[in-house]
């Protein structure tokens, strides 16, 4: 009766799992929704690993190029590896700050939570638990504000990184394209006009001074390459030469210090006076030119059409120039626009695929959710199943218990008839036997009333010898009288006769 209870009780609660599954559904849907969570946390956390060893090989490369004491450029790159070296431990210093603003905070809400696994209803309490939370909540606030701050300052440092990046791309594309300007330019015959030459001509002296200056300070760019010079001018030109304009002229120049900016303004302002000093040099020498001797004027007047033949030459290679600086310029930023398209192209088909693959994994893990519900539905009725034949079988079992306890029963009550039947047997063998022994008894009795034997013991007979004994002591005497003819001994060797 307890096995049938308890087979009646759980065919009661798989029906009652049955009706529960369809609520459950939810719960493992949200389920479902956490693992996919985790899964993604998971797969951060290995792309992490995975950039972390990547980062780990490059710093051995780069240790292993850069830092090598064979490098013919240690003594440059030494530099390099102090302020690495300052850097990381600026990073770690940072890092072990940020641990303790974290541990300060995890501490203060465990605390919190340690206090509200007890809770008072009373004013006190609630005024402390606020108290508590205001305080971890300002924490909070403040390390989200410090760390804000933090990354903003790193993305401005990032942002100047990237345009001083594009700079030097910029000057390395120019240095590849302006090889050809730069033999162009010196075929002008300009190029090939030399102080020298103007000493020739006896030009003022504020002429001279100015292209001795330009041939001793690198030309009219002050040693400067053509996009730096046309960028400080730019910047010079908005602020009209004041001071606040270097720190401007800083983003623009990249791999140019403060210092190089001043020297460069302190040589721009020379040679402005020397050209401003040339031009009314110039001009005093044309007027004077003009008032010599008429003999003169035509040598003057060609002197001044030369000059500014060659000014017209030099405008015009400057033209040029700037014509084939524009074109470059054109062609970079087509180059940048393809380059970007490819780069947002690329950005897309990768969406793309890492759309089509979180669709893949959605619905296998929804087909992994549904073969699980399958499974343990199965398992359910299996279960049951199971149990069922639990109770037949013990219930076969108890049939089976209570048959053999019949049969010996049965096979008990036989077995005890059968041994009253052979005790009684033995009995009656018994009752037979002491009457036969009793008969046998009177028997003998009547024959030892009929033989009567008087026979007298004598003990002396055990100490005296037997018949046979006395016999064979007599045939030993008998032979012991005659002679002994041969005395029976041990051979002798051959090699010991005669000795």
């Amino acid at each position: 009766m307890a096995a049938l209870a308890m087979a009646v009780a759980a065919a009661a609660a798989g029906q009652e799992q049955d009706d529960s599954c369809s609520s459950t559904a939810g719960q493992q849907f949200q389920n479902w929704k956490m693992r996919a969570e985790q899964a993604k946390k998971v797969e951060f956390v290995r792309t992490a690993e995975k950039l972390k060893t990547q980062l780990a090989n490059i710093e051995k490369e780069k240790i292993g190029h850069l830092y090598n004491r064979k490098s013919d450029f240690r003594v440059e790159y030494s530099t390099l590896e102090e302020l690495e070296r300052s850097m990381t431990v600026s990073r770690k210093t940072e890092k072990a700050k940020i641990l303790q603003q974290l541990s300060k905070i995890q501490n203060n809400v465990k605390r919190l939570q340690q206090q509200l696994k007890d809770v008072k209803p009373t004013p006190e309490f609630v005024d402390k638990l606020k108290e508590m939370m205001e305080e971890v909540e300002n924490a909070i606030n403040a390390f989200k504000e410090e760390q804000r701050q933090i990354y903003e300052q790193l993305l401005k440092e990032e942002r100047t990184a990237i345009n001083e990046l594009s700079l030097f791309e910029r000057k390395v594309e120019l240095w590849a394209l302006g090889s050809s300007i730069a033999e162009k330019v010196s075929k002008l015959p300009s190029a090939r006009v030399s102080v020298g030459k103007t000493l020739e001509n006896h030009l003022p002296e504020e002429v001279v001074e100015f292209e001795r200056f330009l041939q001793r300070t690198g030309g009219r760019q002050g040693g400067w390459d053509d996009y730096d010079h046309q960028n400080f001018l730019k910047v010079w030109t908005k602020h009209k030469g004041r001071l606040p304009y270097v720190d401007e002229a800083l983003e623009y120049l990249c791999g140019r210090t403060k210092e190089d900016i001043e020297q460069h303004d302190k040589w721009y302002q020379e040679f402005l006076i020397l050209q401003k000093r040339k031009k009314e040099s110039i001009k005093k020498w044309k007027e004077k030119q003009q008032q010599g001797k008429e003999g003169n004027l035509k040598e003057k007047e060609k002197s001044g059409k030369m000059l500014k033949e060659e000014w017209l030459q030099h405008e015009e290679a400057q033209k040029q120039k700037a014509e084939e600086r524009k074109r470059q310029q054109a062609a970079i930023e087509a180059w940048k626009k393809q380059k970007a398209i490819a780069f947002a192209m690329e950005n897309a088909s990768q969406l793309k695929l890492e759309k089509e693959k979180e669709k893949k994994q959605q619905k296998e893990h929804q087909r992994q959710c549904h073969m699980k519900l399958l499974l343990e539905r199965y398992t359910l009725q299996k279960k049951e199943k199971e149990e069922l034949e639990k109770l037949e079988k013990e219930k076969r079992e108890e049939a089976e218990k209570e048959e053999r306890k019949r049969i010996a029963a049965e096979e008990i009550t036989k077995f005890q008839e059968s041994d009253l039947h052979k005790l009684k047997l033995r009995s009656l063998q018994k009752q037979a036997k002491e009457v036969e022994k009793q008969e046998k008894e009177k028997r003998l009795a009547k024959l030892r009333v009929k033989v009567e034997a008087g026979v007298t013991g004598d003990r002396t007979r055990l100490c005296r010898p037997a018949e046979g004994w006395e016999e064979r002591a007599r045939e030993v005497a008998a032979t012991a009288s005659q002679p002994l003819l041969r005395i029976p001994r041990r051979a002798t060797p051959a090699w010991r006769q005669g000795l």
